[in-house]
């Protein structure tokens, strides 16, 4: 590989500046992949522009980039057959119902067990974060919106869920991936080692207790206090936010709505998929082991395609949706997701684009010129935080990372674990503050809001985070020395 330096953080710094200046991820997302192509090229602007084409075309060259691509596409048949089929709404009005029994006079202490009620649910579905995010935002959006909280709130819980639950409860593809990556480096029980680091993994944990602490203060910052304000100027006027039925696609008429034709399929969904990680990992050792080494990938994809399927059959036995109504409703909820395929592709490009150039990995030598033993974790922290904002990719900012943080930590006989949890937790951030995040678009989808907006509201909250974890690594640093 050429060492391109300094110049290798060109793609993800333009991608970035430009989506935050123009709210343009599209556009910005393909310039930056241009601009890294152009580099390859060496200033050749006709070369750059084929290499760009080709280069998207390669992200389905990798079986795994495809199955996320296609699980994407089959999520959003399942959410519109669920919501064709009237589960949406019946479970919607059980939420309110319940809400209404608990608290029929403070609307104030309704609000707080809605957004309670989202965030636990995100962190329950800690099998995959993508379902979690996307079951969150397709569930509660109705619901917040009747209330008039603003979708950036429902965004910064939804968001706020997924990820720390994955890396908190490591028994899925997350767990799996990460303890495949430490045992490349030498260690044996790379998932008990990935349990003992998950003790330090601060950045996560601060993450749950600032939601927890917002949701149940009604404290709030930055962009996100105006974004409450002008909800508290909908509540004040009675100006209707969009509604699900004017945002997606209706009931079919005629139907009662019933909460157990959206149970049903999201849970068969939810239950199936560590059933597929350890089908799809190696069993001569137990079902753990399996467990570990499944394919995620794989698992989701399977997963959401049994779900769907389970749905259509269980649709057509109880009279909702006819075989071929199923299928259209289908193809009609894909396309509302090729938006964001498209968006998954452009991210998958960059963050291939930036392995080629090296750019994490000169961001983390950078960095080693100024590492102390005692600032090991810390400097691991904020390394990683830095390349997962770049790359948008907390799984690629895990693969280079553990790959320094590890042997880093050996040679400067630094706490393993503390290094590893620093890594682990520098990646989850970035995935709550890059734009080009995967995690942080499909989050901007699922709750039908604008991703600029999104991702503006939720970093302050990540910030803070970050600069409590980065207090404790330090502490924790010089008393492990």
């Amino acid at each position: 590989m050429n060492d391109y330096g300094l110049i290798s953080l060109l793609p993800p710094v333009v991608a970035i500046g430009l989506a935050l200046w123009t709210r343009e991820v599209f556009l910005s997302l393909l310039f930056g992949i241009w601009v890294g192509f152009l580099i390859l090229a060496e200033g050749n602007l006709f070369n750059a522009s084929f290499e760009t084409i080709d280069g998207l075309v390669k992200v389905f060259e990798d079986p795994g980039n495809t199955r996320i691509i296609i699980f994407t596409l089959i999520v959003g048949s399942l959410i519109t057959l669920i919501q064709r089929s009237g589960g949406v709404i019946g479970f919607i009005n059980i939420l309110l119902s319940v809400l209404e029994k608990l608290d029929a006079k403070s609307k104030r202490t309704k609000r707080i067990r809605v957004e309670l009620m989202a965030f636990f649910t995100g962190l329950v579905i800690f099998v995959e974060s993508n379902i979690s995010i996307l079951t969150v935002g397709t569930l509660y959006r109705p619901v917040f919106d009747k209330l008039k909280i603003p979708r950036e709130k429902l965004a910064y819980i939804t968001d706020s869920a997924s990820a720390p639950s994955c890396i908190l409860i490591p028994f899925n593809a997350w767990g799996a991936f990460i303890a495949g990556l430490i045992m490349a480096q030498g260690i044996e029980n790379g998932f008990g080692e990935l349990l003992k680091a998950t003790l330090y993994n601060f950045y996560p944990m601060i993450v749950i207790i600032t939601v927890i602490f917002v949701i149940l203060s009604g404290k709030d910052i930055g962009e996100m206090k105006t974004a409450e304000l002008r909800g508290s100027l909908l509540r004040k006027n009675a100006v209707p936010m969009m509604s699900s039925e004017t945002a997606e696609v209706p009931m079919k008429p005629g139907l009662k709505p019933s909460a157990r034709y959206m149970i049903v399929p999201i849970g068969s969904m939810v239950i199936l998929m560590p059933f597929f990680l350890i089908m799809t990992g190696d069993s001569s050792a137990g079902w753990f082991s399996a467990l570990q080494s499944g394919s995620g990938s794989k698992a989701v994809l399977y997963a959401t395609s049994f779900a769907s399927l389970i749905a259509i059959i269980m649709y057509k036995l109880s009279a909702r949706l006819s075989i071929r109504e199923s299928f259209k409703h289908s193809l009609q909820g894909m396309s509302g997701m090729v938006p964001l395929a498209i968006l998954m592709v452009l991210a998958f490009t960059i963050g291939s684009l930036c392995n080629d150039l090296g750019t994490g990995l000169f961001v983390a030598e950078a960095a080693k010129g100024f590492i102390s033993p005692a600032l090991v974790p810390a400097l691991i922290f904020l390394v990683a935080c830095f390349v997962a904002f770049s790359t948008g990719t907390s799984w690629g900012t895990f693969a280079i990372m553990i790959a320094i943080a590890i042997p880093l930590a050996q040679g400067m006989e630094t706490n393993i674990s503390l290094a590893i949890a620093a890594a682990l937790g520098g990646g989850v951030f970035g995935d709550h503050c890059s734009p080009t995040s995967d995690t942080s678009i499909i989050t901007s989808m699922a709750t039908a809001n604008d991703h600029i907006d999104h991702v503006r509201t939720q970093v302050p909250y990540a910030l803070i985070g970050g600069a409590i974890t980065t207090i404790l690594y330090i502490i924790l640093g010089y008393a492990t020395i």
